[in-house]
């Protein structure tokens, strides 16, 4: 194989499949990153079996060939590689030279008879959407997955295509986040829980264009996303998801309008007097046009009023500061409307149209 591309090419292709080479693994051939060189150009694959990642560069091919390289040490050579042309050849052996100027460099490259290729995926459903549509969603509820491994779907995304809507849902076990944006066409409805790691990763790839389109596409067993140049394949979770409908409420007892800006930086103000070992809540107390924030530990306390819009009874009610805050920073309002029932029934934030709908747990408290 030799092949000459540009080091930002080829760093950038490097980086974007790099996502779905594996931190830590027993099989040394998913540490490598697969180059095939064809008449059309050069094509990146890593996969770690639940994830992974294939992206084309159109380049100079001088041979065509294939080689399986080391991905940590092959990205790091090209990135501290002068911003030139990068020569790649290599030799029946395995051995791979790279050249790029003045600098040269000679390593050991494998044989791609073990490298595991991506699935052949059927898929039973398809739709396009806008990258930026895509990005925004994740931005919006990425935050509220489980970190802990005892629920599999908790770790996931619930996503579904609802006729013209695409929906997607995380929670826990403190908080729910759903973010729900229409589609420009109609398609058969589908459903799937998708690793969070998987749009995690998606989200840092992808430029998040309003004009770049993509396409999901849905079988069984995986979902791919296909945008630009590049197809990521990744594995879902089995199982079914929670019945999430079932843990909304329509009834509330009060509905407060505040402004967003100020509410937030309220509740960041408050996060000063609270540490790993003295978690102390906010206490909100609720009364017409004013919330009044309240926060004591043992490093100190906080007492502020925000001006409000009322409706209905007056409450007083306490929460983790820090899982309201992870809410509003993706809310784009300028005014958020909260809604609440009794003083041990969770919080929920939403728009008219329900684009966002947010649920925060509340937590015991007492008043010193």
């Amino acid at each position: 194989m030799k092949i000459v591309c540009s080091k930002n090419s080829l760093l950038k292709g490097l980086n974007t499949v790099s996502r779905a080479v594996p931190v830590r693994t027993t099989l040394d051939i998913l540490k490598c990153i697969l180059i095939k060189a064809d008449p059309e150009g050069i094509t990146l694959t890593a996969n770690d079996t639940t994830l992974g990642i294939e992206t084309r560069i159109p380049e100079r091919v001088q041979e065509t060939g294939t080689i399986a390289i080391d991905a940590s040490l092959f990205t790091n050579i090209i990135r501290k590689l002068p911003e030139d042309d990068v020569y790649i050849e290599t030799d029946a052996d395995n051995g791979v030279s790279i050249k790029c100027q003045k600098a040269s460099f000679a390593i050991a490259g494998r044989g791609t008879d073990d490298f595991i290729a991506l699935p052949a995926v059927d898929s039973s459903s398809q739709i396009t959407v806008s990258e930026f549509t895509v990005k925004e969603m994740i931005n919006q509820v990425i935050f509220s997955i489980a970190e802990s491994d005892l629920n599999a779907a908790m770790a996931g995304v619930y996503v579904e295509v609802l006729n013209n809507t695409l929906k997607m849902t995380t929670l826990d076990g403190h908080r729910i986040s759903i973010r729900v944006s229409e589609l420009k066409e109609n398609y058969e409805d589908v459903s799937a829980i998708v690793p969070g790691k998987t749009f995690s990763d998606l989200s840092r790839i992808i430029n998040g264009g309003l004009e770049d389109e993509m396409h999901l596409l849905f079988s069984k067993n995986h979902i791919i996303f296909e945008f630009g140049s590049t197809r990521m394949v990744s594995r879902l979770i089995e199982g079914q998801y929670f019945r999430i409908e079932s843990m909304l409420r329509s009834e509330y007892e009060t509905h407060v309008k505040v402004n967003k800006k100020d509410f937030l930086e309220c509740l960041d103000r408050s996060t000063l007097f609270v540490n790993e070992n003295d978690k102390k809540p906010v206490i909100l107390t609720i009364t017409d046009e004013e919330m009044n924030l309240k926060l004591r530990s043992g490093i100190g306390a906080m007492n502020e009023n925000l001006f409000i819009e009322k409706e209905g009874q007056d409450i007083k009610i306490a929460f983790n500061p820090r899982l309201l805050m992870d809410a509003l920073r993706v809310i784009e309002d300028e005014e958020i409307d909260i809604y609440l029932v009794k003083y041990n029934y969770p919080c929920t934030i939403k728009n008219e149209e329900e684009t966002y709908t947010y649920v925060v747990l509340p937590v015991n408290f007492t008043e010193d």
